[in-house]
């Protein structure tokens, strides 16, 4: 380091920065509580301050005076694809391609049945669906449900299996773009590139990635995606998720007549109507079921319109760049200061291979973050899995949400992580405790 180089281990180098930043302004368009470091925006987003005025003219207004005249008159009845619209651009979606609707786990039964029915070829050899042994626990339990139902099965490899060429009894790779415990981004292109070419269809999962960084599901010719509404779309606890198919399969799906196996009265091409006979909508609105929850869709269309406010710094790219910069920062002084308390970095270091969260493991995680929580700095813990991982897969999880975290929070959320490894008080047993959330 030369006398002219900035020193990242001095707070004044992170003041500079957010100094620097012209994303700055964002963070007053989010409620967060004074003393607390927010680092789990990749669980739950923090609190947009629009949306409690909203939700409550929501209640008060168009449910409690004109009732149920604001299907009509406040636009209810297309909130689900004006708000699609608006997620859209932020995944590489075109207009009237993306809608919300229902729970991640419920859009993903609906892709994964969707996909089988239009799966390539009629070999029956080709029935299984691919997925990594560490996705999100509750897509494999939904791919194995899909698979069973349909005579298929559900194969689990490891990560590093996905770089060689797919098994040609393939018939759907599933997988999350960003790895929820490693933060390990997938080449989304790549990976969609090697099921065509096994002859089997993409599906992804997108929420750990919609809102932290840049996705082009249309340029990466991937074949379905759903994503959640309440990590870094900021849309509140159990936010209503969304669902997309590229156009060539919406397109085949009207000419061929083929349903989604959900056919909700929101799905039919007239649902007021009210005919007996099922019509499936046009294009992604088909992918649509029960009524949408007003409530939860209002809060989420306030989380998704803070990112219109970056359109004249850089969009998304800029919140990628400044996620990079916040995770690289958080990873040099973690290992320049944290050294000898067995700390080990499990996010890959390649900025193009990493999310927006950075995961560090530690036989004594769960412990080492309730003492962070019980200063401020909030991130989460994942247990290590049964297979194989035990207890060097204990992982702290830190996520960095470039709309509302400084360049300071992380270095003050380090300096906690010091603080609490120097002085050994995780070792305390009231850290030991496990709450039903961790």
């Amino acid at each position: 380091m030369t006398h002219t180089d900035p020193d990242p281990t001095d707070r004044s180098h992170s003041v500079r920065l957010d100094a620097q930043d012209p994303l700055a302004a964002l963070r007053h368009e989010f409620v967060l509580p004074a003393g607390v470091i927010y680092l789990d925006g990749n669980s739950l987003g923090a609190l947009p301050r629009a949306t409690a005025e909203r939700v409550d003219r929501v209640v008060r207004a168009e449910w409690g005076v004109d009732l149920i005249r604001s299907w009509n008159s406040a636009g209810w009845v297309d909130l689900a694809q004006r708000i699609g619209d608006k997620i859209a651009p932020l995944v590489g979606a075109g207009p009237g391609q993306l809608i919300v609707s229902d729970s991640t786990t419920v859009n993903l039964y609906k892709v994964l049945n969707s996909a089988i029915a239009l799966a390539p070829g009629a070999d029956p050899a080709r029935r299984v669906i691919v997925s990594e042994r560490s996705n999100f626990p509750t897509d494999l339990y939904i791919a194995d449900s899909v698979a069973r139902a349909h005579g298929w099965s559900l194969e689990l490899v490891e990560t590093e299996a996905l770089a060689g060429p797919l098994d040609p009894r393939t018939g759907i790779l599933m997988l999350t773009h960003v790895n929820y415990r490693t933060g390990r981004m997938h080449d989304m292109t790549a990976l969609t590139r090697a099921a065509h070419a096994a002859g089997a269809l993409a599906v992804w999962d997108l929420a750990h990635s919609a809102g932290a960084v840049p996705v082009d599901l249309i340029g990466s010719q991937a074949d379905f995606a759903v994503g959640c509404g309440y990590k870094y779309l900021n849309g509140g606890p159990g936010a209503p998720a969304f669902v997309w198919a590229h156009p060539r399969h919406t397109q085949r799906m009207d000419q061929e007549q083929l349903r989604q196996p959900l056919s909700g009265w929101f799905g039919h091409a007239a649902p007021f109507e009210f005919t007996h006979d099922y019509r499936p909508a046009a294009g992604i609105r088909r992918f649509a079921c029960g009524t949408p929850p007003m409530l939860s869709m209002a809060a989420l269309e306030c989380g998704v319109d803070v990112f219109e406010r970056t359109a004249g710094h850089g969009g998304i790219a800029a919140l990628r760049t400044k996620s990079i910069a916040l995770c690289e920062l958080f990873i040099t002084l973690v290992e320049s200061r944290c050294t000898g308390h067995g700390l080990q970095l499990v996010t890959p270091r390649d900025a193009a291979q990493r999310g927006s969260q950075v995961s560090l493991a530690h036989p004594h995680g769960h412990a080492i973050m309730q003492a962070l929580i019980e200063r401020g700095v909030i991130g989460d813990f994942r247990a290590g899995t049964p297979d194989g991982q035990g207890e060097s897969g204990h992982l702290l999880r830190f996520g960095f949400t470039p709309l509302y975290t400084r360049y300071t929070d992380v270095w003050d959320a380090v300096q906690h992580l010091v603080d609490v490894m120097d002085s050994g008080v995780w070792r305390e047993a009231r850290f030991a405790q496990r709450h039903a959330v961790t």
